[in-house]
Order: structure tokens, then C-alpha cells, then sequence
């Protein structure tokens, strides 16, 4: 039985949302340190049960968040294991040499697109520093802004690619860039300053052009950051098990109906939510209920979930008693 019992445990694997289901902010839910100790070997097989953490968070490099939440949780989180929004970006770095990356604070972009492998990257107060005048809306460009702005003359350089990876911090500029470079001429496009940003690009891009702004969208619930999940959990398989596969029973356990679940059953994961985060309905939700169903917190939702594949007498615990070499007797050295 124990060998039946492990073949499934290697045939179902779970991704998590972070916020909401694990964390709250930089608190941590205790739920969600007990069921990555059952995850990481702590039950009754002693083994690893496949996990991935899947989170719309952007704008920081993936090792740095990685040690952050091992710290909170208690429990060793790999880059292995960890995709963000902007994560499946990685893959891009073959393609294009120079590329324009957008959002975040600090510069930490640049640095998350250099890890990535690109070689030339350019940020908009790079543009801004070489030519001020581009966005009347900027006020003021800090001697700080500056120190860390590479100018140069951008009207020699070819973009290939613009990637936003995080939250814009100054709208109106970032939207004045990307629509020069997307319409290339001299400022012919009057100045802006509102609008958020996704939907006011694609807006003003086939205002402009006539036709629809050709982008890849990043994040939970689109289709590209499923497919990157399952090659990460394969790769995450090999890993653990050296065995380079994709689990046939994935649960998904997430807070949010609408950005979260809605992605999950589309893909045809298990869907779990849970009423941590977002959620404090009653019951199901209506609009994008979950398949697998509603749970009061993280650590039930994947109880149920090992219940349901290895078994209702399953124990979320490890015993040296369960040890057929071990149990019933003391180890001692041979002498």
C-alpha cells in the first residue's frame, strides 16, 4: 500500500497564490507554515509532494523574494519552484538584445531583466535623462534618478522589445515613451497624463494606428503563465523525484475568484478557495466558483486534496514508527 501511496503522491502537485493564502503581507497565516511542512516530507511516506508558488507579485528578482518567503514561512522555497508575473519573461531573453523595461521601484527591473540574460536594457529614465523635454508632466529629475540613468543618443539605438514587469511609478511618461517608440516621429502625439495603464496604451495604440496593439500579456489568469507553470512543475518533478513530468492531478489553491480561480478552471487545474484573502463569501462563488470548493484555509483545502488522492486514513505526519527498518526497535552503531 505504502508503494501505491507514493506513486500517487508523485502523480499530484500544487501551485499556490501567496498572498492571501499563505501570507498576509509580511504576516504570516499558520496554516500555511504547517502545509508546507507536510509538502516538504513531513507525512506519513517521508516525501516530497510537488508544489509551485504562482503569484501576480512583479518587480523584484525572484531570489530575493525567494529568501524573503523562506523566511516567513519557515520553510525552503527554491527559485525552482517560483513564478512571478513577469517570471515567463525569462524565456524572452534569447530573442531580443535590447529591450525596454518598464515599472517597478528602484531600478530593481533593471536588475531582474540583467538575471534574466539580456544584454542591453534600458529603462525609461534612461530616455528621460537624454532627453528631458519628452515628458512636460515630469517636473523634477532628481540628481538621484540621474546618477543611475544611462543617456545616450536613442536615435542610433533599435528597441526590440517593451516589457512591463511591474506597476508603472509615473504613468504619464512611461505611456509617452512607449507610444514614441511605438509611433515613431517628433512628439507629433499630444502630451498625457491619466489614464491606467494597460488598457490607456492599448486605447491611445489603436486610436493612433487603427489596428489592435500586438502584446503578450503576463499573470494570472492568462494562458502563457499556466503553460510556464506546468514546465516549471515538470522541471520542479525532476528535481525532488528525477522524474522530468508533469502530475496529472493539480490543485490550485488561491484567494481571488475572479483574476485567480477563473485562470485555473480555464486551464483545468482543481480549484481550491480559499477565505483568507479576498474572499469572504459564503458558500461558492457564482460567477467563477471553484471546482474543488471552498475552504476555510490553506492547510484544509490541501488536506482535503491528499485525502481525496492517497486516501481518507492519510496522515500529515511523520513517525519513525512508520519506518519498516526502524520501527519496534533502537538504532545503535555497529561496533
Amino acid at each position: 500500500m505504502s508503494s501505491v501511496k507514493t506513486a500517487a503522491a508523485k502523480d499530484m502537485a500544487f501551485a499556490f497564490d501567496i498572498d492571501g493564502v499563505l501570507v498576509h503581507g509580511d504576516r504570516l497565516i499558520p496554516e500555511g507554515k504547517r502545509v508546507l511542512q507536510v509538502l516538504n516530507g513531513d507525512n506519513e511516506l517521508g516525501i516530497k509532494i510537488p508544489h509551485i508558488f504562482l503569484t501576480n507579485g512583479s518587480g523584484k528578482p525572484e531570489a530575493a523574494r525567494c529568501a524573503q518567503l523562506s523566511r516567513m514561512l519557515h520553510s525552503p522555497i527554491s527559485t525552482e519552484q517560483f513564478i512571478q508575473s513577469h517570471t515567463p519573461m525569462s524565456a524572452l531573453a534569447e530573442y531580443h538584445d535590447t529591450v525596454l523595461v518598464v515599472g517597478g521601484e528602484n531600478y530593481q527591473c533593471r536588475e531582474v531583466a540583467k538575471q534574466y540574460g539580456f544584454k542591453d536594457i534600458i529603462v525609461p529614465n534612461d530616455i528621460v535623462a537624454s532627453q528631458p523635454t519628452l515628458s512636460p508632466l515630469k517636473e523634477f529629475f532628481t540628481a538621484e534618478q540621474r546618477a543611475t540613468s544611462t543617456p545616450r543618443d536613442f536615435s542610433k539605438v533599435k528597441i526590440d522589445a517593451i516589457l512591463v514587469f511591474s506597476d508603472s511609478r509615473d504613468y504619464a511618461t512611461d505611456l509617452q515613451i512607449i507610444i514614441d517608440l511605438l509611433c515613431p516621429t517628433e512628439h507629433p502625439i499630444p502630451r498625457m497624463s491619466q489614464g491606467t495603464f494597460r488598457m490607456a496604451l492599448e486605447a491611445i495604440f489603436k486610436a493612433i494606428t487603427g489596428v489592435e496593439l500586438e502584446r503578450v500579456i503576463y499573470g494570472k489568469p492568462e494562458l502563457a503563465t499556466y503553460k510556464y507553470a506546468d514546465e516549471v512543475m515538470t522541471s520542479w518533478m525532476d528535481t525532488i523525484h528525477n522524474e522530468a513530468r508533469l502530475p496529472k492531478n493539480i490543485y490550485m489553491i488561491e484567494d481571488n475568484p475572479q483574476s485567480d480561480i477563473i485562470g485555473g478552471n480555464m486551464y483545468v487545474w482543481n480549484t481550491c478557495l480559499v477565505k483568507t484573502g479576498v474572499y469572504q463569501g459564503e458558500g461558492n462563488d457564482k460567477q467563477n466558483p471553484a471546482s474543488f470548493g471552498v475552504f476555510d484555509n490553506v492547510l484544509e483545502a490541501v488536506s482535503t486534496a491528499l485525502k481525496k488522492e492517497l486516501g481518507q486514513d492519510f496522515r500529515a505526519n511523520w513517525s519513525d514508527a512508520m519506518n519498516p527498518v526502524t520501527a519496534g526497535h533502537s538504532v545503535s552503531a555497529i561496533e
